[in-house]
Formats: structure tokens, C-alpha cells, sequence
């Protein structure tokens, strides 16, 4: 499994780095004729309409993705308690994207072609979205993503719920930037995420005075760490900046544990580490530890202290919510909300009801930016705890425009 998914994620990491190809290999596999795919409609006709779970219930990405499926479906549930959308209440149908990224293709095109769904919330990865990305466009349907990614993308059948980079990647260099912590060691799961955040991160550095010491990369679901963490210690760096993703991040900091490095000694700042990835990891191992959200669960307000309440009835008062939890259950609500300012089902004018779409979310007020699809998002940077949650030790000051091309940045021109 390792081995398809590092090449399927380097072919993923040079389509996006390149001339934004599309992943056609990955996103061909979908297992059924497309030209007549390509006809599918949404079926509305009934009581109900169903709605798409994409989700990896199984393999190395199960570790974060089983609870984004679950925060998909309590808010499905609270929409229909509250009484479906447009009348008609919500039947979710689920898939097993199995952390494979030409299976989430495959799922992809049965929840269009067979379900006949009305919307689909889910994937997690950049690799898992570059696969399904040409599946929603070429079947015009539309796909809500609820993960922080690394911008340089928009599509007209994607609404992107989770941060940009500007709403996470650029704040937490800023962060670092003051903290005096400038010269930066880059570790990360070798696809398309962390090989174009990590490009923007040294387009960044280059322009504001830091330094990018090194710069490793382990296939996901990776266990062995112990070369990239040796390196690391020796290569004299301020902070790492960590995008590892997935069940990976248990074996790297382990490692980086035994070999003496702490919290103190030499930061780790991760943007794909929230609080249940802290429970799986081990506390011990976290501590004192940086990461870069738009939501954490201690994220004070009555929207979040609802939705933490709500989330603790259905699955257990000992777990956790997270950023990519919180932005998967709010991109279920935005929608609904879409749906009835259009007064319509029909996914041409819930894009075109879009703009402007308000929301009281549990990080506090969102909006839809109809432009880019992507949303206004408050950037957070907090502090792993021995409780295990996360305590914010600094925010953006209010809700941060998407800018998925970063073209208010005149250091990433180039990019």
C-alpha cells in the first residue's frame, strides 16, 4: 500500500507543481463509462435526497479521517431534526476511500452515478482531491472539502471549507517569524501537500529573511524516522515545520522524543495535527508543541461549546473535536444554507447562491467567498497541553479573505 501511494502521491506533487494538470491517470479509474457518467443527475424527486460521506474509514488516513465522517454525519443529523433541507430530509451515503487515492476516484463516481447524490463532503488529502477533482467536474456535481491544503487551486465543483494558505500556512511563518525562529527544518509525507506547502514555505523564507536547513520527506504510513530525525538534530535549525500527515506522526514523534529533542530545544509546528491526532500520538510525546488551525476545541463561544456538547453526546464525552472535524460539519450547513437562498437543489444555482453565505460556526463567524469558493477563516496558532487539547496562544484578530493564488503576496508572485 505504501508503495502505490508514494508514487500516486509524487505524480500528485508534480501535477500540481507544474502546469496544474489534473491528475488524469488517477481520476480516469472510476469504473464505469464516463461518457455516460458524465449524464448523471442528482435524484430529488423523492421524501429524501441523499448526500456523499467520501471518507478513508480504513487504512494509514483513517487515523483523521474516521472522526471528519463522523462530524459529517452529526450535521446531518441536527439538519434534519431541524427539518431536512427545502422539506426533504438528508439520507447520507458513505464510502470507503480506504486511503488509496484511485479508490477515492472509483467512490467518487459511484456516489454521483449510482446514489445520484445531491452533494458530496469528504476526502482529506491533496492527492485524494486531485484524484476526485476531475470526477466532480466532468459530472458538474459538486464536492465540499473541509481540510486545510496548500492553495494554488479552485474549482468550479469545489467549495473548500478549511483554510488556505493564507489562512494557515502564511500565519503560522509570520508566528514563527516574531517568535525569532527563523531558520526552519522541512519534514513531510512525500505527495502533493507538503511538497507544494513546503515550496511556498521556502518562496516565503527566501523573501523574510529565514532559512530552510533541510528538507526530508517519508512515505505516508511511514514508520521509520530515525535518519530524517538524526538530521534534524544536526542540522542546527531554530523549529521544524511538519507536514506529515496521517499515522506517520506517531512514529516521527516518537523518534524525535528518543533522541532528546523536546519542545523547548527545537519547536515542531504542524498543520496537520489537531487533537485526535494528540490522543493517537501520546501526549508525552506532544507537549509544548505548536500547530497552526483556524479551530480548536478549547476555541471559546456558545457556537463551539454546542457543538462540542453535541459531538461528546454522539460518539463519547472522551472525544476530542478538531479543525478538520469542525470544517467538515460547518461545510454540511453552509451548503444547506446555499441550497435555500437558491430555493433549489440544482447545482448551478447553489454555486451561484454562494456569495456571502453566513455562518455561526463553532471558530466563529465564516463566510462564503463565491469567488474562489473558499471561505473567511480566522488563522490560530496553538500549544499542545498535557490535557491533550490545545490552548491558542495567538489568532489573526478576525476572519482572513481566501487567497488560494496568494496574489496579495508580491514574495509569491512567481509561485
Amino acid at each position: 500500500m505504501s508503495g502505490l501511494i508514494t508514487r500516486r502521491g509524487l505524480l500528485a506533487g508534480i501535477s500540481a507543481l507544474g502546469a496544474g494538470a489534473a491528475l488524469s491517470a488517477c481520476g480516469a479509474k472510476t469504473g464505469g463509462d464516463t461518457s455516460k457518467a458524465a449524464g448523471a443527475k442528482a435524484d430529488t424527486s423523492g421524501a429524501t435526497v441523499k448526500v456523499g460521506l467520501l471518507n478513508s474509514l480504513s487504512g494509514t488516513m483513517a487515523i483523521s479521517e474516521v472522526t471528519v465522517h463522523n462530524a459529517l454525519l452529526l450535521a446531518v443529523k441536527e439538519i434534519n431534526a431541524a427539518g431536512g433541507v427545502l422539506g426533504k430530509q438528508l439520507k447520507p451515503v458513505s464510502q470507503d476511500g480506504a486511503s488509496d487515492w484511485p479508490t477515492f476516484a472509483e467512490k467518487a463516481q459511484a456516489l454521483i452515478t449510482d446514489s445520484k447524490v445531491v452533494a458530496t463532503f469528504g476526502c482529506w488529502t491533496s492527492a485524494s482531491r486531485k484524484a476526485v477533482k476531475p470526477v466532480f467536474e466532468r459530472n458538474k456535481s459538486l464536492l465540499f472539502y473541509p481540510v486545510q491544503y496548500e492553495g494554488l487551486e479552485q474549482s468550479p465543483y469545489i467549495f473548500y471549507s478549511g483554510a488556505t494558505t493564507n489562512q494557515q500556512i502564511v500565519p503560522a511563518l509570520d508566528y514563527l517569524k516574531k517568535q525569532g525562529l527563523t531558520k526552519l527544518y522541512l519534514v513531510g509525507s512525500d505527495y502533493v501537500f507538503p511538497r507544494t506547502a513546503n515550496k511556498i514555505i521556502k518562496t516565503y523564507a527566501k523573501a523574510n529573511g529565514m532559512e530552510v536547513l533541510g528538507e526530508d520527506y517519508a512515505p505516508l504510513g511511514s514508520t521509520e524516522f530515525a535518519t530524517i530525525v538524526n538530521k534534524v538534530r544536526s542540522a542546527g535549525a531554530d523549529a521544524v515545520f511538519n507536514t506529515l500527515n496521517g499515522d506517520s506522526n506517531v512514529a516521527f514523534f516518537k523518534e524525535y522524543k528518543s533522541a532528546r529533542l523536546t519542545a523547548k530545544k527545537l519547536p515542531v509546528l504542524s498543520v496537520s495535527i489537531a487533537e485526535e491526532e494528540v490522543k493517537s500520538i501520546g501526549t508525552q510525546y506532544l507537549e509544548g508543541q505548536l500547530t497552526a488551525w483556524n479551530y480548536y476545541q478549547t476555541t471559546p463561544g456558545a457556537a463551539n461549546e454546542k457543538f462540542v456538547a453535541a459531538y461528546q453526546a454522539a460518539y463519547g464525552k472522551d472525544k476530542p473535536t478538531s479543525d478538520p472535524m469542525e470544517a467538515a460539519y460547518i461545510s454540511v450547513h453552509l451548503w444547506k444554507a446555499m441550497v435555500e437562498k437558491a430555493g433549489s437543489f440544482d447545482v448551478e444555482k447553489v454555486k451561484a447562491a454562494s456569495d456571502g453565505i453566513e455562518f455561526d460556526a463553532p471558530e466563529g463567524k465564516v463566510t462564503v467567498d463565491g469567488a474562489t469558493q473558499h471561505v473567511h477563516k480566522t488563522a490560530r496558532i496553538g500549544k499542545v497541553t498535557a490535557s491533550g487539547l490545545i490552548e491558542e496562544v495567538w489568532n489573526s484578530g478576525g476572519p482572513i479573505k481566501p487567497d488560494p493564488y496568494l496574489k496579495g503576496y508580491d514574495w509569491a508572485a512567481d509561485l
